[in-house]
Parts: structure tokens; C-alpha cells; sequence
């Protein structure tokens, strides 16, 4: 991510019939890879996010290769639970997407009720910097209620 722009914007958006959105032309190239691929990924209830293909799979590929030895090398006896919870985790979490003509995503069918919004329902699509997040309009107006009054000393901390 380090030589791409930062995501940042606020956009209201219309999910479509068959589950597709269009997205900002200038925000989807930020969010694609050379050969036009994103992930998707269930972020919280109600919110999906959108990474660049090649940086988020090198970023979960080193933690699952760390996670391999440490498991080869019998540091994780007594976790399995955690492990275990880790793998569902892992397995329903991102899928590979690739966007269509004129930025248009066509959100996976196990991603839709994560997301928990219908056909032709508003969603909000909101710049977080680092990835692309598609938000249920509810969803994201409670999250803003909660982190909105800790944007400035956020913003210092980040920054300073």
C-alpha cells in the first residue's frame, strides 16, 4: 500500500437487482490489482472492505505461513481451540473478486446477508485509507456515532 494514494470519500451507492455496484472510477483503480483483481472481506456486520489482490494476499500469506511453523514446531499445544476458530475465520472471510466494466462489483452471494442489504437498497462506500469499505447505510450511521468524537485525538496519535 505504500506507494498507492490514500483511500479517503464518502460515496451513496444503489445496490442493483442482481447484487452490483458501481464504484467511483478514480477509487476502484486504487483498489485493483495489474490484473484487475480485489478482495472482498467481511469486515464487521454490515461493512465489507476492498483490498488491492496482491498486497492483502502477501499480508494473510506471511501470517498463515508463521501460523504453519508455529504449528510444526508445537508452539500452538493447548490453542487449538484458537486455531481452530482462527481457520473458520479464515475460510469464510475474503474472496477473490474482479471488478466488471465501469467499476462494477458484483458482491459474492455468501458476502450479501454478511453485508445485510437487499436489492435496490442504498449502501454507502467509504474510503478507509488503506482499502475501499461498503457499508449497510445503518451500520455505518451507528459506527459514525461511536467514532466520530475520538476523531481528534485519533487523528494526533496517527500523526504525531
Amino acid at each position: 500500500m505504500s506507494d498507492r494514494a490514500l483511500i479517503t470519500g464518502e460515496f451513496k451507492r444503489t445496490i442493483d437487482d442482481r447484487y452490483r455496484l458501481s464504484l467511483p472510477n478514480d477509487i476502484a483503480d486504487l483498489i485493483m490489482d495489474d490484473q484487475g483483481e480485489s478482495i472482498v472481506v467481511k469486515e464487521r456486520f454490515g461493512c465489507l472492505s476492498l483490498w488491492a489482490a496482491e498486497p492483502w494476499k502477501c499480508r494473510i500469506d506471511s501470517g498463515v505461513e508463521l501460523l504453519q511453523q508455529k504449528i510444526q514446531a508445537g508452539r500452538m499445544q493447548g490453542r487449538w481451540s484458537e486455531v481452530q476458530r482462527l481457520g473458520r475465520l479464515l475460510s469464510t472471510r475474503q474472496a477473490t473478486v474482479k471488478l466488471a466494466n465501469r467499476s462494477r462489483l458484483l458482491i459474492p452471494e455468501s458476502f450479501r446477508s454478511f453485508l445485510g442489504v437487499e436489492p435496490n437498497q442504498e449502501i454507502m462506500v467509504v474510503g478507509a485509507v488503506i482499502c475501499l469499505e461498503i457499508w449497510n447505510v445503518e451500520a455505518w450511521l451507528e459506527t459514525l456515532k461511536q467514532d466520530m468524537p475520538d476523531f481528534n485525538p485519533l487523528f494526533k496519535e496517527l500523526t504525531s
